[in-house]
């Protein structure tokens, strides 16, 4: 998180020149521009999601060594399996943030219209609520992936039981709102001025983030446990 947070943030800092005389030249210029804001938007506003498109092999294996404590149920290993699984991963990480992001987009343009400031409008939280799902979607999908649902009926079971996978979902995105400031962890221009202020400021951060850091383990073992219990009662 802390890699794909930095590399948004630079692109977002990033100033580029360009020689503007004709139409032409404002064209390309506004989409790069564009290419630019959106690629740090994604980065930034997203990297919650993209952590756990990242670990999601991690945080899969996670979830069935938490079923097989619970239940006793073993996996044995198969390589092609192994292959389906994370094309189907890849499938479903694509699919949900496509959707996230064409909602998102929704969201923010209506608050844009009725409000000067889009995140005091009320419409706004709604990316919260919208956030909450898609996370709890994929701690879901661990579960559904290991019982041979095909990605559609993984769908159809997750929209069905759309009020856990926004339960779960806020665990991770509530624990992972930690009041960490990431570019405390970054910015050391001020250490040979304030040594101790800077470096107090790096360890209290990191030490939140580290605490931050568990949301994606506490999440999955949630939805691992929630489903298999629910399926032995």
């Amino acid at each position: 998180m802390l890699g794909i947070y930095q590399a948004g943030n630079m692109i977002r800092s990033h100033v580029f020149t360009s020689d503007i005389s004709t139409m032409n030249d404002i064209v390309w210029y506004l989409i790069k521009l564009f290419i630019e804001i959106s690629i740090a938007i994604l980065l930034m506003n997203f990297s919650k999601y993209l952590v756990v498109a990242l670990l999601s092999p991690l945080l899969a294996f996670l979830s069935m060594k938490t079923e097989k404590l619970i239940s006793g149920k073993t996996y044995d290993f198969d390589f092609q399996q192994l292959i389906s699984d994370i094309k189907r991963g890849v499938k479903i990480v694509t699919r949900n943030f496509m959707w996230y992001y064409f909602f998102f987009v929704i969201i923010l343009i209506i608050a844009f219209i009725g409000w000067e400031n889009p995140r005091e409008s009320p419409v706004f939280y709604l990316t919260y609520l919208l956030g909450f799902y898609y996370y709890g979607f994929s701690f879901m999908d661990y579960v559904n992936e290991r019982r041979k649902l095909s990605v559609h009926d993984s769908i159809l079971y997750i929209r069905r039981h759309r009020g856990l996978a926004i339960a779960l979902g806020s665990i991770y995105s509530l624990m992972i709102l930690v009041p960490v400031n990431l570019s405390a962890l970054f910015d050391w221009q001020r250490v040979t001025e304030a040594p101790i202020d800077v470096i107090s400021q790096f360890v209290v951060h990191f030490s939140l983030w580290i605490c931050a850091s568990f949301a994606p383990i506490l999440a999955s073992v949630a939805a691992t446990l929630a489903m298999v219990k629910s399926k032995m009662e």
